[in-house]
């Protein structure tokens, strides 16, 4: 794509339809507002990829995580914007706000409803895949780790340069830091130090006006916002200053599986009543799903019971003994390892090389569509029942809930510390994923775990039934695609993603970003 290309197009206008309106937009306009504050031809080249660059595709698709949204009729962006310094985002963000362009932020791709890379309206992706720099400071147990970097780089640098430090996020090594902190972040080191955007402790944000912030110059209330309200709501967050947290040199990890011929219900109905009030240095997880029976041709439904210890093996088997005799822990259950090869483990990888952290592309993608749910009170053993005979059908063939315990440091942080409000008196988790190959089939499959999800009602939270921001779910609601959004209609699905600090993000939102230029589906809309 040549300078010079680019500068001939100011008076290309592209139109389409949107609910029987015709809507027009100056796409020659945006580029070449975009082109001239680039200015350099060669890099131009590396930044700006329209629909007919022979790379746009590859592009797009690179970081598309969830089959769903990579269809022919998925809705596609009339650039993809993949900055290589901070101007080029500063550029990205006035020409898109001057030109009528939505702009969609997009860092690792697992947006599971795809809003930072599909619109229903005419828009660009900002894509932060060149934004990918982890520089770990051992001396002051730190790391500066940028947007476009996933969990697994970041990991990898840390391990790179010691076995005493980690950090506690989630479990798959492909998410982009960028969504992954804004939302949360929930993994194995959960119960010892609470979410990942617990230790956050600086951030480097570009806002709607083009000005470039740290935590000193954007103040306290945007801070607070970032860090679990959706970096995506109040500016493009590049980077984000961590603090580390102590990791033993060794850790023990552990799988016993049960499946209903060997009374997975009750041991998970017990299971409910320890898991959160176990010692912080253990955290425990089951998984759900279909599996093969012992009797040929016949399906059964079987509980994963898995956890990671801050500890050995040796101090493991009588705590469990002790706490938990119904599981049946045996040594032979169990592994140990380094705090980073817990990691692969629990992405069900192999535990070296390591440097498959570094593999954006190790996990295959499919069609997937998931929800969330918070619980509070434990479930009955008909409800547990219930809920596993659910996987017996034929739709869940490719179905599993992973439950998180909760408790520990996560029953120690206030509702509002921070946007995320899920803390004190959860007892677990549950995310409910359903995946598929064929698109055709696509209703049936969600329809399935809408009816799951239907079921759980009855035991999740309630007044909110709360959510989890960084599993989006557009079945929760959504804003308006054009137009103005109303505080009564965000928070049909605001107050169960943050409770009662939705209307503080509210707030906040409508002194950053007054005129709503960051948006999407579930963004935070202004007063």
């Amino acid at each position: 794509m040549k300078f010079l290309q680019l500068s001939v197009l100011p008076f290309l206008i592209v139109t389409l339809s949107l609910n029987g309106a015709t809507l027009a937009h100056p796409y020659g306009d945006f580029l070449h507002c975009l082109s001239l504050r680039i200015s350099n031809s060669s890099t131009i080249s590396k930044v700006i990829y329209t629909q007919n660059n022979p790379s746009y595709s590859s592009v797009l698709n690179a970081s598309i995580h969830n089959a769903r949204f990579s269809t022919p009729t998925t809705p596609k962006p009339y650039a993809i914007i993949t900055p290589r310094k901070t101007s080029h985002v500063q550029s990205t963000i006035y020409c898109s706000k001057n030109h009528g362009f939505q702009l969609r932020i997009r860092s690792g791709g697992h947006d599971v409803e795809g809003v930072s890379y599909v619109a229903q309206v005419p828009f660009v992706i900002l894509d932060l895949v060149n934004f990918r720099d982890v520089k770990v400071d051992t001396k002051n147990e730190v790391a500066w780790v940028q947007s476009g970097a996933t969990t697994g780089e970041l990991y990898y640098g840390i391990a790179s340069k010691t076995q005493t430090l980690g950090f506690p996020a989630g479990i798959c090594h492909t998410i982009g830091i960028g969504g992954h902190l804004s939302g949360g972040g929930f993994g194995v080191l959960g119960r010892k130090y609470g979410l990942a955007v617990d230790h956050v402790i600086d951030a480097k944000l570009v806002d709607a006006n083009g000005r470039v912030l740290r935590r000193k110059s954007m103040g306290e209330d945007l801070f607070w916002a970032i860090r679990g309200g959706g970096g995506n709501t109040f500016g493009v967050v590049l980077a984000w200053k961590v603090k580390l947290v102590p990791v033993p040199p060794v850790v023990t990890v552990f799988t016993v599986n049960k499946n209903l011929e060997q009374n997975a219900t009750k041991i998970f109905h017990r299971w409910q009543y320890i898991a959160h009030k176990l010692p912080k240095d253990l955290f425990t997880t089951v998984w759900v799903m279909k599996v093969n029976s012992s009797q040929v041709g016949k399906k059964t439904v079987q509980a994963g019971f898995r956890g990671m210890f801050l500890g050995g093996v040796d101090e493991l088997i009588p705590l469990i003994q002790h706490e938990f005799p119904e599981l049946g822990l045996a040594k032979e259950n169990c592994t140990q390892m380094s705090w980073v090869q817990s990691i692969l483990y629990f992405g069900g990888l192999p535990i070296q090389p390591v440097d498959i952290l570094l593999n954006r592309h190790a996990l295959p993608v499919s069609s997937v569509k998931e929800k969330t749910d918070f619980v509070r009170e434990p479930m009955s053993e008909t409800g547990i029942e219930g809920f596993m005979n659910m996987f017996l059908e034929e739709e869940a063939d490719f179905a599993i809930t992973m439950i998180e315990a909760f408790g520990g440091r996560m029953d120690e942080i206030r509702e509002n510390e921070l946007p995320y409000p899920h803390r004190a008196g959860i007892l677990f988790e549950s995310t409910y994923i359903v995946q598929w190959t064929n698109e055709a089939d696509a209703g049936t499959y969600i329809n399935w775990i809408r009816r799951l999800y239907s079921y759980m009602a009855s035991y999740a939270s309630k007044s909110p039934r709360e959510a989890y921001y960084n599993y989006k779910d557009l079945d929760l609601g959504t804003n308006n695609i054009i137009g103005y959004t109303s505080y009564e209609q965000a928070s049909v699905w605001g107050l169960k993603y943050f409770k009662n600090n939705f209307k503080r993000l509210v707030q906040i939102k409508t002194k950053v970003d007054p005129m709503n230029f960051f948006r999407n589906e579930q963004s935070i809309p202004p007063l």
